[in-house]
């Protein structure tokens, strides 16, 4: 693994160390990555974590359904562009399926098990997944795929797979595999969801941006690691 520093200025104006990491040809940065208009993907930043919307949600507050759905929409979207390949994208458009999905799983959060940080995206993630497959059978296309992993590789490479090639993607999954339920998600949130550490101190129950992103930048010293044992 390979890291150097940068400083560059956060959302409120205070400058921070930076890092990119080099993780045997996928490269990751630790910094805030570009970000998208506010107008096209309006995403305020509630202040509560993701266990707290719901707690309320589950006292039948529906404000609080409406920050967690801003709070995941942008972040999914933008998952979704990266890892699906490009057949299933074309399905039906990524942006409107991925919304359908996060309004159909989120009216039956509240019966959620939250089973620790980033529960709640890791299972967004994979209704997203199982959505695609869903639709596939619905058309008809691959009629015999039954597992997520066929739903999401098969018939061409992701955006991601062909940005870092098939080899690098699959270490890094299987890395990836083999972290802690909580580092998995800080990478995921930060290299493929675009989130910011705001947001990710949000989603993964952490203290302050600053919390988040040590957490992040330790998850990614963890994956260069396994990593690196796969090479």
């Amino acid at each position: 693994m390979r890291a150097c520093g940068a400083l560059l200025a956060d959302g409120d104006g205070r400058a921070m160390m930076a890092s990119t990491y080099s993780l045997n040809g996928l490269t990751m940065r630790a910094d805030p990555p570009p970000r998208v208009s506010p107008q096209a993907e309006p995403r305020p930043a509630s202040g509560e974590s993701t266990v707290d919307l719901l707690g309320r949600i589950q006292s039948g507050d529906a404000d609080a359904l409406d920050l967690l759905y801003l709070r995941y929409l942008a972040p999914l979207r933008r998952w979704a562009r990266g890892r699906l390949p490009r057949w299933a994208r074309d399905l039906r458009d990524t942006e409107d399926l991925v919304q359908d999905t996060l309004l159909h799983t989120l009216r039956h959060v509240e019966s959620f098990d939250y089973r620790g940080a980033g529960a709640l995206q890791a299972y967004l993630r994979q209704a997203v997944v199982n959505r695609v497959r869903d639709e596939v059978r619905r058309i008809g296309r691959r009629p015999d795929v039954t597992s997520i992993e066929e739903a999401i590789v098969s018939e061409g490479p992701s955006p991601l797979e062909e940005a870092v090639g098939t080899e690098t993607l699959a270490r890094y999954d299987a890395a990836l595999s083999r972290l802690t339920p909580g580092e998995r998600e800080a990478v995921v949130a930060r290299v493929e969801m675009g989130s910011t550490y705001l947001e990710i101190a949000e989603a993964l129950g952490k203290p302050s941006a600053d919390a988040a992103r040590m957490a992040v930048g330790r998850a990614l010293i963890r994956l260069a690691e396994e990593m690196h044992r796969e090479g």
